[in-house]
C-alpha cells in the first residue's frame, strides 16, 4: 500500500522522470543542499536531434514503497539516482563505492541509470575516466555539475526510448505480461491466463503503460492515442483501478496540452511542448471546439502496429477543458472503490483542484477538496497532518475560499502543539495562527475596529485571540500576551459576557504584574508590527452626577450696570446696555404722559 501522499503533485508531473538525489555517509547539510539546488535547476532538457523536451522531477527523499507503484503510473518510478559523498583519501574510496552500490539496490529494479558525485578526493583514482562517477576537489570547485546532469538525463532518455519502442511494438505470438499494483498480486494467483477477459486486461494495462512512457518521452499526441485505446479495453473488462489510471492519463496529457504554463502555481515554470503543438493549442482547443482526430497513418513509424490504425482514426485527440474535469471525476470514483488506492485518489483530487483553479471554477474545486478531506489514509504522523492541513488551506485560498482556508490553517497550527509531540512547536503554531487572521476578517490594529460596524464572527475572533495569548505564553513572551489581551479587551468588549470580562481583566492583571504594558510598537521576528492598544472604551461610564466645584472655581454674579450713566463709561456709541436703559427711560416718560 502506498502510504505517503505528495500534496504538491500537479497533472504535468505525469510527464516527468523521477530522479532521487541522496547523500552517502556524512555530508554537511549545507553542502548537500547547495549541490542539490544546482542539480534540480536542470529540470528541462532538449533531446538532441529532436523537438522533444524531457522534464525531470528531483526528490531528496522518496519512500521505497511508493516506488512499487511505478508500473501503475510511471512518473512514480525512480528511474535515476544521484548520490553525493565526501571522500578525502584513497583509503576510504572502496568503502564509499560499496555504499553507492548498496544505495542503488534500494531502487534497483526501476533504475535506468545512476551517478556518484565525489567531493574531496584527488590523485590517481580521481583521474581515471568513468561514466558513473564524477570527482571534484571541493564543493566550491565543481563547475561541470550541470553538464554532467544533462549527460545523465540523456542516458535516461536512451533507456526510456528503448523501453517505449519495445513495449509499443505488437510482437504477435508473445504473451503480454499483466502489470499489477502491489496489493493485486495475490488476487491473480491461479487465474486462467488464456481467457479472452485476461488477455484484454493485459492489453489494456500495457496500452496505458505505453501511454505513460510516450508522455514521459515527450510524445504527447501518441500518449493520447494509447490512453484512449486503454480506456476502451479496460472499460470492456471492468478493470476499474487501471481504467481510472488511463482516464487520469488522458486528463494529464490534455492539461499539458491546454495549459503549457503548468498548473502548480509557478507561472512560466514549464515551457510549451514544442513549436506547432503549443501554437495550435489556443486555437484548436477552445472550450466546446470541435475535437481533432489523429491522422491514422501518423503513428505507425513510432512502433504502433499498422493493424491498429482504424482504432487510432477513431480516437479523439484531446479532451476539452470541461471534459478534463468530468474524466477526473470518473477516475476518482473508480479509485474510491479500492481502500489501498487512497493516496492515488487524494492526489488526483489535488490535481483536479489545481486545474479548476486555473479555470476559475471555485465551487466545483471545493467539491473535490471536500472529497480529499474525507479520504482515509493510514495513521498519519503529526508532521504529515500539519502538511496535509497546510496544503488544504493553500488550495482553498487559491480558489478564493478565504475563511475555509483559515479554518484548515488553524487546525495545522493546533497540530504543531499536539500533546503527542515531544517538543511542541509553539513558534510554528503562533506563526500559523497569525496567518489565519485575514481569513477571519481580523486585524491586529485597534484603529481598524473604530470604523463603523464590526466585521466577521466575534466569537471565532475571540477564540483566535485567546489562542494567540496562550501560544505567546508558551513561547515565553509575556509582552505579547499583554498586547493581545489588551487588544481583546479593547476591540471585543461589546461581545464579552460579564464573566469573560472578569476573566480577561484578571489575566491581564497577572501578566502586567510581570511585564507592564507599553505604548511601544512590538515588531515580530517576521517583520509584522503590533500597534499599541489605547483603552478608549474603558472605564465604562454607567451614570453621571454633577458635583459642586471648589470655591475658587465657582462663578460669581456680576453687579448690574443698569441705572449707571454708562454713556460716559462705554467706548461704544451704541450698545445693548445703553439701548436697554434708554428704552426704560422712554417707556417711563410715555407712562407719565398717559397718566396725565
Amino acid at each position: 500500500k502506498m502510504s505517503v501522499p505528495d500534496y504538491m503533485q500537479c497533472a504535468e508531473d505525469h510527464q516527468t522522470l523521477l530522479v532521487v538525489v541522496q547523500p552517502i555517509g556524512i555530508v554537511p547539510e549545507e553542502s548537500f543542499f547547495r549541490i542539490y539546488k544546482r542539480i534540480s535547476a536542470v529540470s528541462q532538457v532538449n533531446v538532441r536531434d529532436s523537438q522533444r523536451v524531457l522534464y525531470i522531477r528531483y526528490r531528496h527523499h522518496y519512500p521505497p514503497e511508493n516506488n512499487e507503484w511505478g508500473d501503475f503510473q510511471t512518473h512514480r518510478k525512480v528511474v535515476g539516482l544521484i548520490t553525493i559523498t565526501d571522500c578525502s583519501s584513497a583509503k576510504e574510496w572502496p568503502q564509499t563505492f560499496e555504499k553507492f552500490h548498496v544505495q542503488k539496490e534500494m531502487y534497483g529494479s526501476t533504475l535506468y541509470d545512476s551517478r556518484l558525485f565525489v567531493f574531496g578526493l584527488q590523485g590517481e583514482i580521481a583521474e581515471q575516466p568513468r561514466t558513473d562517477v564524477a570527482f571534484y576537489p571541493s564543493y566550491d570547485e565543481c563547475e561541470t555539475v550541470e553538464k554532467r546532469i544533462e549527460d545523465f538525463i540523456e542516458s535516461l532518455f536512451i533507456v526510456l526510448e528503448s523501453k517505449r519502442l519495445d513495449r509499443a511494438t505488437d510482437k504477435s505470438g508473445d504473451k503480454i505480461p499483466l502489470l499489477c499494483v502491489p496489493f493485486e498480486k495475490k488476487d491473480f494467483v491461479g487465474l486462467d491466463t488464456d481467457s479472452r477477459h485476461y488477455k484484454k486486461r493485459c492489453q489494456g494495462r500495457m496500452r496505458k503503460h505505453v501511454g505513460d512512457l510516450c508522455l514521459q518521452a515527450g510524445m504527447l499526441q501518441d500518449s493520447l492515442v494509447h490512453y484512449h485505446m486503454a480506456v476502451e479495453l479496460l472499460r470492456s473488462v471492468n478493470d476499474f483501478l487501471w481504467l481510472g489510471a488511463a482516464l487520469e492519463g488522458l486528463c494529464s496529457a490534455s492539461v499539458i496540452y491546454h495549459y503549457p504554463g503548468g498548473t502548480g502555481g509557478k507561472v512560466g515554470s514549464r515551457r510549451a511542448q514544442g513549436g506547432s503543438l503549443s501554437a495550435e493549442a489556443g486555437n484548436r482547443h477552445r472550450p466546446g471546439a470541435q475535437e481533432v482526430l489523429i491522422d491514422p497513418g501518423a503513428l505507425t513509424s513510432n512502433g504502433i502496429n499498422a493493424d491498429t490504425s482504424a482504432e487510432i482514426g477513431r480516437a479523439k485527440n484531446c479532451l476539452s477543458p470541461e471534459d478534463i474535469i468530468d474524466k477526473y471525476k470518473e477516475a476518482i470514483s473508480y479509485y474510491g472503490k479500492y481502500k489501498n488506492a487512497g493516496v492515488i485518489e487524494l492526489e488526483a483530487c489535488v490535481k483536479a483542484v489545481r486545474v479548476l483553479a486555473i479555470q476559475k471554477r471555485s465551487m466545483e474545486a471545493s467539491e473535490f477538496l471536500q472529497n480529499a478531506v474525507y479520504i482515509n489514509l493510514r495513521q498519519l504522523s503529526e508532521e504529515e497532518k500539519i502538511q496535509r492541513y497546510s496544503i488544504l488551506s493553500e488550495l482553498y485560498e487559491r480558489i478564493g475560499f478565504h475563511r475555509k482556508s483559515a479554518f484548515f490553517k488553524r487546525i495545522a497550527a493546533m497540530q504543531c502543539a499536539a500533546p503527542s509531540i515531544p517538543e511542541p512547536g509553539w513558534r510554528a503554531c503562533y506563526k500559523l495562527l497569525l496567518e489565519t487572521l485575514p481569513g477571519y476578517s481580523l486585524s491586529l490594529d485597534p484603529q481598524d475596529f473604530s470604523k463603523g460596524t464590526h466585521r466577521g464572527w466575534a466569537a471565532v475572533q475571540m477564540r483566535l485571540l485567546h489562542e494567540l495569548v496562550y501560544a505567546s505564553r508558551r513561547m515565553g513572551n509575556p509582552a505579547l500576551c499583554v498586547r493581545h489581551l489588551s487588544f481583546l479587551l479593547q476591540t471585543m468588549l461589546d461581545f464579552l459576557s460579564d464573566q469573560e470580562k472578569k476573566d480577561v481583566t484578571q489575566s491581564l492583571e497577572s501578566y502586567t504584574a510581570k511585564c507592564p504594558g507599553t505604548m511601544e510598537v512590538i515588531t515580530l521576528p517576521d517583520g509584522l508590527k503590533l500597534p499599541p492598544v489605547p483603552f478608549t472604551k474603558l472605564p465604562i461610564v454607567r451614570s453621571v452626577k454633577l458635583l459642586n466645584l471648589p470655591a475658587s472655581l465657582r462663578p460669581h454674579k456680576v453687579k448690574s450696570l443698569l441705572g449707571q450713566n454708562v454713556s460716559t463709561k462705554s467706548p461704544f456709541i451704541y450698545s445693548p446696555i445703553i439701548a436697554h436703559s434708554r428704552g426704560e427711560e422712554r417707556s417711563k416718560k410715555i407712562g407719565k404722559k398717559t397718566l396725565q
